[in-house]
């Protein structure tokens, strides 16, 4: 099996330009490909990982990553899966979440000795004159054609700034530059960016002639791992001081039970035969597998010693007798008694656990939250200094935990 057969079978292909010449590129090890990153974080979150688990695929297979760092595209701002305009950011924010983006991606993509390359996109897009640049590709573009692209219509009604409508012309001449100048033949995106891709496509034909081998590949669920990224408690980061390797073991540890099986098979390195056999699992074997998901993309994203620490931690949870210790933890101070006690609404918030006293109030009265295992139904419940010397285990609903001690 090749290594397009695989991404086909681990659920990878949505859809392709020319499967024929890109099954062979790839299969062969002659793919220059790139993914784009806009720098909108100081962080890539969980929406971005599979994308670098597939440079990281490709890689092994014998191709060259190009992971482009879209610190000139941010400033525009790309519409796709939007509702309203992204904030604007300064180029000194973009800068510093591009070189945050470069640390993170190192774990993943190995740049040594040109295997990979990252490029910055406001290398070239920067100093485009504004009227050159439209005499050179605005004539490739259609106007029809771009209102239809999903990534348009969906803003149409609620209004797409002019500023952004040129998002596509932006990504397309990304791969047009790189095809030119970085040898680049193939871009890979998430469901959400076809349209952009395919004007990448079309631009370097219509300029280049159609022998011009650029070919476009989109991942299945991309767009939702994007969605994939966001809980209720917030985004899901891979840098350990937003999202603590526990924290990010418990994501994976919760999923559904109808993902866990895809998920593992999208995301990890565990061969596919091994996966099929997982696939059989029902009932309380699946909760074994979604243990062995979270260790595997911990692992990938923070290192097998972490992921060990966050798995002894939720045994500590769920089946007793782990060790604690590897818990998110909120350490009190004493000046935050109130005489010498502190109320639980009070170390929901100070834990994080809730976002304000209100939102504490609703989860206790809601049957929400216990102490050391035990539910709370009173909100004037409080905790002595002696009682918060020891430490106590807080829970919120069925995923979140803290565990509060005072120091």
């Amino acid at each position: 099996m090749g290594i397009y057969e695989e991404l086909v079978a681990r659920g990878l292909i949505a859809q392709v330009t020319d499967e024929k010449e890109i099954r062979e590129m790839v299969n062969n090890g002659k793919a220059t490909f790139y993914i784009g990153f806009d720098c909108t974080a100081d962080s890539l979150h969980v929406g971005h990982f599979m994308a670098l688990c597939l440079m990281k695929r490709l890689q092994m297979a014998g191709n060259k990553p190009i992971a482009l760092i879209g610190d000139g595209t941010t400033l525009i701002g790309d519409p796709s899966g939007r509702t309203d305009m992204r904030k604007m950011l300064t180029r000194e924010d973009i800068k510093y979440n591009a070189e945050c983006f470069k640390r993170q991606m190192e774990r993943f993509i190995d740049f040594s000795d040109g295997k990979a390359l990252m490029l910055h996109n406001a290398e070239w897009l920067e100093p485009l004159n504004y009227i050159e640049l439209l005499r050179e590709v605005g004539a490739c573009f259609s106007v029809n054609n771009m209102l239809r692209a999903e990534c348009y219509k969906q803003r149409m009604e609620k209004g797409l700034s002019f500023l952004e409508f040129n998002y596509m012309i932006m990504q397309s001449y990304d791969f047009y530059y790189m095809f030119q100048h970085y040898g680049c033949n193939m871009q890979f995106g998430g469901n959400d960016q076809w349209s952009n891709m395919l004007g990448g496509t079309e631009l370097i034909r219509r300029k280049l002639g159609k022998d011009a081998h650029a070919m476009t590949i989109t991942l299945l669920l991309n767009s939702e791992g994007k969605k994939m990224g966001k809980t209720a408690a917030g985004a899901v980061w891979l840098d350990p001081n937003k999202t603590s390797p526990y924290e990010f073991y418990q994501y994976w540890r919760n999923v559904g039970d109808a993902d866990v099986l895809k998920c593992i098979r999208m995301l990890t390195f565990l061969p596919l035969d091994q996966i099929d056999e997982m696939d059989k699992w029902e009932g309380s074997r699946l909760n074994r597998a979604k243990e062995i998901l979270a260790y595997e993309l911990t692992s990938l994203v923070h290192g097998e010693e972490e992921a060990k620490k966050a798995e002894t931690a939720a045994k500590a949870l769920f089946v007793g007798g782990g060790d604690s210790s590897n818990m998110p933890t909120t350490e009190l101070t004493g000046d935050e008694l109130d005489d010498g006690t502190m109320n639980i609404m009070s170390i929901l918030v100070r834990s994080g656990l809730c976002a304000s006293k209100s939102d504490a109030r609703r989860n206790i009265q809601q049957g929400g939250v216990t102490v050391d295992d035990e539910k709370i139904t009173d909100i004037g419940r409080n905790y002595s200094a002696d009682e918060l010397k020891k430490g106590i285990v807080v829970k919120r609903g069925k995923k979140n935990f803290n565990k509060v001690i005072l120091k």
